[in-house]
């Protein structure tokens, strides 16, 4: 199946597409459980402006693939941006149906209703979001952004315990830091967040956003240094950069680079 997918990345990268989609197509046939071809084929016919193409081959990958939750996400995301808001809800409502206890799933929920301007009733399907996944740091650390500002220092504290010291919460911990100019506690919870989970690269983006501010040259080698001997591969800015298509054999330190710019630019919402 990698074979497959890296032919297919190299022709895209080419500008060689219909020989891109024709390898996806025979890949396919030989592997039609594997989601990350459908989901390569997806963003190509997304890129070229195709929207009943895309839509067609979500709607295929689902029926292969109902379990993979980065495809329910992706499909759901295609009806948002052609507005169909009520169709990219039924989505995620199935794909939770199928995918119980999932916090990516709920994340997702949430911010549509946020995207949508609907910040009542995406706070509502926060509060059933936590019910369902008590202890996800991913949900925690969205909730505290919920909150009005002067309520979150004690919302961070709530996450904190409730999700057993989460990377994702430490993160968010620190930004809050940061934002107040507290720049030592910010740098000691960015640390903290890395130990707790070095494989997390939003992690990493976050801390050398932080230092690209306010630390120095040494400070930012040595956290690429860290950084590359980590090897992370998770994360949803991370991966939203790893992964696309045209950043495809770039190393590690460039995706890294990447990432940081591709944060929001303010430190806190």
């Amino acid at each position: 199946m990698k074979v497959w997918m890296k032919s297919a990345v190299l022709e895209r990268q080419l500008g060689k597409i219909p020989e891109a989609l024709q390898l996806l197509d025979q890949g396919l046939v030989k592997y039609p459980n594997a989601d990350k071809l459908w989901m390569i084929r997806g963003q190509i016919l997304v890129d070229r402006g195709d929207v009943q193409k895309a839509r067609e081959n979500y709607i295929k990958a689902l029926k292969s693939c109902p379990k993979s939750v980065p495809l329910w996400i992706l499909t759901s995301r295609l009806e948002e941006k052609v507005g169909a808001l009520t169709k990219a809800r039924a989505l995620l409502d199935k794909a939770r149906l199928l995918n119980p206890k999932t916090p990516e799933l709920w994340l997702e929920t949430v911010r549509v209703e946020l995207r949508a301007n609907n910040g009542n009733f995406g706070r509502a399907q926060m509060a059933k979001a936590l019910q369902e996944c008590p202890d996800s740091g991913l949900l925690w650390s969205e909730s505290v952004w919920l909150e009005t500002r002067a309520q979150r220092k004690g919302k961070i504290v709530d996450a904190l315990k409730k999700s057993e010291n989460s990377a994702h919460v430490l993160i968010t911990a620190a930004r809050l830091f940061w934002s107040d100019r507290q720049v030592e506690k910010a740098r000691s919870w960015f640390l903290r967040s890395e130990k707790a989970d070095d494989d997390l690269g939003d992690a990493w983006a976050w801390h050398y956003k932080f230092e690209i501010e306010h630390g120095d040259e040494a400070r930012k080698k040595e956290l690429v240094m860290r950084c590359k001997a980590a090897e992370p591969r998770h994360g949803e800015y991370w991966q939203a950069v790893a992964k696309d298509l045209k950043n495809a054999g770039k190393p590690l330190e460039e995706i890294l680079v990447l990432v940081a710019a591709s944060l929001p630019s303010n430190v806190v919402p």
